[in-house]
């Protein structure tokens, strides 16, 4: 937990909550043991769709549809969103889940490899969501960045590793720490990338929020 256990409780009890069938689906995970967006990041996330308003949507890691089917339920655009998943008994609830919210015309799910799938989209997309293998995101980020639009957004979940990320390296578990190094340096690419401004703030497990942009390094030299 990062944040003060006291803090989420308090802030979970101003929820408005979500649609009986997301918590529905929500409930049906958590019994399972599959992960979703935690409550903190779910209030972030329906922010920023109401901010952003994107038009065409892509999440990286489908699990069982819930946060694909949160994204359509809660962007006050029309969007289509693209949704890639890897895992066939998630794949075939997620396919159960969307065809129950009546999102079957507007959310595409991908079963692939999400390596393969990114490098077979073609266009761009204004909103970008990722929450798949966290030891893959360093290898994803350059095919997710052929795919993000100028101005578009770029959501990376879990990426706190339940404060593990602030440990030194032989302080985490040892079957941990490939996927610490690894997400360490996506933290440091995200942070420093010349088209990125990215902010880290410490919901839920972590989220970065990155907007595309030609980012001004070198502002303060030419000042």
């Amino acid at each position: 937990m990062i944040i003060d256990e006291r803090f989420v409780t308090y802030l979970g009890s101003l929820s408005c909550g979500n649609t009986q069938l997301l918590d529905q689906i929500e409930a049906e995970a958590l019994r399972s043991d599959v992960p979703i967006i935690r409550r903190e990041t779910q209030s972030c996330l329906k922010l920023f769709l109401a901010i952003h308003k994107p038009k065409r949507i892509l999440e990286v890691g489908t699990a069982v549809g819930f946060s694909a089917i949160f994204m359509k339920t809660y962007n006050p655009s029309d969007c289509q969103i693209t949704t890639i998943e890897n895992y066939e008994k998630r794949i075939l609830a997620a396919r159960e889940n969307i065809k129950r919210a009546g999102m079957d015309a507007s959310i595409t799910l991908i079963a692939e490899d999400a390596a393969v799938a990114l490098t077979r989209l073609s266009g761009t997309y204004d909103f970008i969501f990722m929450d798949a293998a966290k030891g893959q995101y360093l290898s994803y980020l350059p095919k997710v960045m052929r795919l993000l639009e100028k101005d578009g957004l770029l959501i990376s979940d879990n990426i706190l590793q339940d404060g593990d990320i602030i440990e030194s390296r032989y302080a985490v578990k040892r079957r941990n720490r490939t996927i610490h190094k690894r997400m360490r340096s996506y933290l440091y690419e995200l942070t420093h990338h010349k088209e990125l401004t990215t902010a880290i703030l410490p919901v839920g497990d972590g989220i970065a929020v990155s907007s595309r942009c030609v980012a001004s390094h070198n502002l303060g030299s030419q000042i």
